[in-house]
């Protein structure tokens, strides 16, 4: 899996460089969200020190009218799988196979001091949320992800 950090990194530089120089690119900061950014800042999240923040990138493509980061996200929802088969009837059994253990994993974590089980119960409890969501999806008409959880 690629490390989307850097990736992220690589094309906030890019556009920091069209800019031309860190004070540059804190004003347009302080331009569109308001004071608080300085040259320094810029700085630290080109090298790595600071992770850039939706804002930031938001702020930057608009400006420089180049949106590499979010055409980079927009693909990773390209990637997803989407389910071709499957029915409500598969939805139903799904359903109500997760919520049970959902409910068993629930009550053995009330009744429990062991972190494990309180864990156990949290991923019950997604993988039932996951199955209402496939179903969900499907009968909205919309392309199903498959397994896992939500």
């Amino acid at each position: 899996m690629p490390d989307f950090r850097k990736i992220v990194r690589a094309n906030m530089k890019s556009l920091v460089d069209w800019f031309g120089c860190y004070d540059a690119v804190a004003e347009t900061f302080n331009a569109r969200w308001g004071g608080g950014a300085s040259k320094g800042t810029v700085s630290k999240k080109v090298t790595g020190n600071l992770d850039w923040t939706v804002a930031d990138v938001i702020a930057l493509e608009d400006a420089a009218g180049r949106y590499p980061v979010t055409r980079m996200m927009a693909r990773r929802l390209d990637r997803r799988p989407d389910v071709t088969g499957g029915s409500l009837l598969q939805d139903g059994s799904s359903i109500a196979k997760e919520s049970g253990e959902a409910i068993a994993a629930i009550l053995a974590a009330e009744q429990s001091s062991c972190a494990d089980d309180r864990a156990a119960a949290i991923k019950e409890a997604l993988e039932a949320r996951s199955a209402i969501d496939r179903a969900l999806a499907r009968l909205e008409g919309a392309p199903v992800a498959h397994g896992g959880a939500a």
